[in-house]
């Protein structure tokens, strides 16, 4: 069974909840709202191909339809998130469910089933700690955006002790990696129906999670617990240096802090992962410090520091094992809703260095624009992950119209 014919009953069976309660309130007020967002996108990478057939001009369009309706005085709603791209690089051409759920909130008590996107984490270099769901490792570089993941979600909050979630996930989503034309590949292109899986019941496999969040004063703390497949294969070499990849079935255990003090955000995500095939420590820690209202009318700016660390060395996925990270968010808090973030990535044991901006801006009722550019700077060959795209720096402009 593949994953079409597991949304094709996710979204029967919660058409089926919606039709049934809605029939059973059809005395309350029932609330619609629908949405589409049209992006249109271009990427141009400046840099000439590191592997062959590899392209540089990269126009794409995408559509991010939301429907929700919520009835029972807002007790009770369904909710649902579309995406479709479609792009020059064949595997990034792709559509997803972001969001397809039931969601019913009663006193101290919130139950979701369904397809959904949860966040976990306060850094903002790397959010260890978010492990719910997939990512869309076609749809961006720096993993922000994430795929629907099948879940049923339990929330108790209570006044003292803090909330509860309680997560079962019934199936496992694999990562898309760039095709042929695509860039962020290796020499090798990596299928991902190639991957293999630790566990013999493959993307079967029912995984858990558990989250307790609360705050005490400046204080906000999150504890988490996942048991399942990870989201991230795992990387080995055999002995003729070829690449295999899989993966692996993990217990990881995480902790994010936030301080709040005065101007000043302290943020701490730190993770401890177990597998039989390999277990490893990893953490971010930084602060951001805010200069609020400096010319009078708005404008506030961040400064940002983190430093990362991660015991998998050069085979973590995410190359970030003895980095620090600096940067600003500039948000000028007016009508337009503009807003820039600045920043820059150093590893302390190479001369590898990433550099990044990011920029968006509203004009009138229905338009956004959105700049992006990244760039790589001295490689060091000995990253496993980066020196595969060192030739990929780019710029990426966007503009979204709202239906």
């Amino acid at each position: 069974m593949n994953q079409k014919i597991l949304f094709g009953t996710v979204i029967l069976m919660l058409l089926s909840i919606m039709n049934t309660l809605s029939a059973q309130d059809k005395k309350n007020k029932v609330n619609h709202d629908i949405e589409l967002e049209v992006e249109t996108e271009y990427r141009y990478f400046y840099d000439g191909a590191a592997f062959a057939n590899q392209k540089e001009h990269f126009p794409s369009v995408a559509f991010r339809p939301e429907y929700s309706i919520d009835w029972n005085k807002g007790y009770e709603q369904f909710n649902f998130t579309g995406f479709f791209r479609l792009d020059v690089d064949d595997e990034r051409t792709h559509w997803d469910i972001r969001e397809l759920y039931y969601q019913k909130v009663k006193n101290d008590w919130e139950l979701s089933v369904g397809i959904k996107k949860v966040y976990w984490g306060v850094a903002e270099s790397n959010h260890l700690v978010d492990i719910i769901n997939q990512t869309d490792a076609v749809e961006s570089f720096d993993g922000e955006d994430k795929l629907g993941q099948p879940m049923a979600q339990f929330v108790y909050t209570t006044d003292n002790m803090g909330s509860f979630e309680f997560f079962y996930l019934p199936y496992h989503r694999k990562r898309t990696f760039s095709g042929v034309k695509g860039r962020f590949r290796f020499p090798v292109v990596i299928d991902k129906d190639d991957l293999q899986y630790e566990s013999s019941a493959e993307e079967w496999r029912q995984d858990f999670a558990f989250r307790w969040k609360h705050y005490f004063g400046a204080f906000d703390i999150g504890l988490t617990h996942f048991y399942g497949n990870g989201r991230e294969p795992l990387f080995t070499f055999d002995q003729l240096g070829n690449i295999n990849a899989f993966y692996p079935v993990i217990n990881q255990t995480g902790l994010d802090l936030q301080i709040t003090h005065d101007a000043f955000l302290w943020k701490l995500e730190s993770i401890y992962r177990t597998a039989e095939a390999q277990d490893f420590f990893a953490m971010v820690a930084g602060l951001e410090f805010t200069f609020s209202n400096i010319d009078g009318n708005g404008l506030d700016i961040g400064l940002l520091g983190e430093y990362l660390y991660d015991e998998r060395d050069e085979l973590a996925l995410s190359a970030l094992q003895n980095d620090v990270f600096f940067g600003s968010r500039i948000a000028f808090n007016d009508t337009q809703d503009t807003s820039i973030l600045v920043g820059g990535m150093s590893d302390l044991e190479s001369n590898s260095k990433m550099f990044s901006i990011e920029a968006s801006r509203r004009f009138g009722s229905s338009w956004t624009a959105e700049i992006e550019a990244r760039v790589f700077n001295a490689i060091d060959d000995r990253e496993f992950i980066l020196s595969n795209f060192k030739d990929d720096s780019f710029f990426r402009l966007s503009l979204s119209r709202y239906f």
